[in-house]
């Protein structure tokens, strides 16, 4: 394999075998830039744009993404997408992802108890994953992608991080990231969402009617790890309309779900004291 030097104005980089430490930089780059769009596709102006890059050095990070199955070139419109390749690499690393081992009998007698769907979601900086779920036995049921990120102001399972960060960490986020709107009902002032914060934080869970998906209802607590940080955050989700009648009778289920999961993996029951 040929060492690929890319001259792209930052800097020479001691080389690599098949790319340079410069090079193999930019291709992450790309590769999480079209992770995180918005859109499905971008075209190689765009992504040259939003990084600051020469389209000529995003195209040859694009060819050899192209060429290991990372991405994929749509010849009909001429833009790219994430390829298969993600998707197996995603997969690896939920299977090493310890609290999913621990999680999953936790979230299977949740969904036993409440007939409906138990999801366990992890943080990704200023985003949560959802990286398992547990569907009930009937024919009305809600189901998450895998492996899909959430900003942290939207959702049950997102609030639920967001209310038990330390308090620095949590004020950063509110004052650096936009606060996008995934449906109308989702809460984009930050006052109002210091206040939404305050009283998860008292109360040890959050609720959701339709925040992050128009259709769904969920309320999530956190599992706190042995720094008393929120470790992952468990949710009961299903159809919007069924749930608004079974929020009370859920919440106490999900609370014992959760204190039992923070024990499991050694937390501290009385997490992280938000201030």
């Amino acid at each position: 394999m040929s060492t690929v030097r890319v001259n792209d104005g930052a800097g020479s980089a001691e080389p690599v075998k098949g790319q340079t430490v410069t090079g193999i930089d930019r291709v992450l780059d790309i590769l999480i830039f079209l992770g995180e769009a918005e859109q499905p596709t971008l075209g190689v102006t765009e992504i040259a744009e939003g990084l600051g890059l020469s389209k000529a050095v995003v195209h040859r990070g694009l060819t050899s993404c192209r060429a290991k199955g990372f991405i994929t070139f749509h010849p009909s419109t001429r833009r790219y997408s994430l390829g298969p390749r993600i998707v197996s690499l995603a997969l690896g690393y939920l299977d090493r992802i310890d609290i999913r081992a621990e999680a999953r009998p936790v979230l299977t007698r949740l969904s036993q108890e409440t007939q409906e769907t138990a999801t366990l979601s992890t943080r990704s900086g200023w985003h949560r994953v959802y990286v398992d779920q547990v569907t009930p036995d009937r024919d009305v049921k809600m189901m998450v992608q895998l492996g899909a990120a959430f900003p942290l102001h939207a959702g049950a399972s997102s609030k639920a991080f967001l209310a038990f960060l330390d308090p620095a960490e949590r004020e950063q986020y509110l004052a650096s990231q936009p606060m996008s709107k995934l449906t109308g009902n989702t809460i984009t002032q930050p006052p109002t969402l210091r206040d939404e914060l305050a009283h998860i934080a008292e109360v040890g869970y959050a609720i959701s009617f339709g925040e992050r998906d128009p259709s769904a209802g969920s309320v999530a607590a956190p599992v706190f790890g042995p720094t008393g940080a929120p470790l992952a955050v468990i949710s009961i989700a299903g159809p919007l309309e069924r749930f608004r009648g079974e929020v009370d009778r859920l919440v106490e289920l999900l609370q014992e779900a959760a204190a039992t999961l923070t024990e499991r993996v050694g937390g501290r029951p009385d997490g992280a004291s938000p201030e």
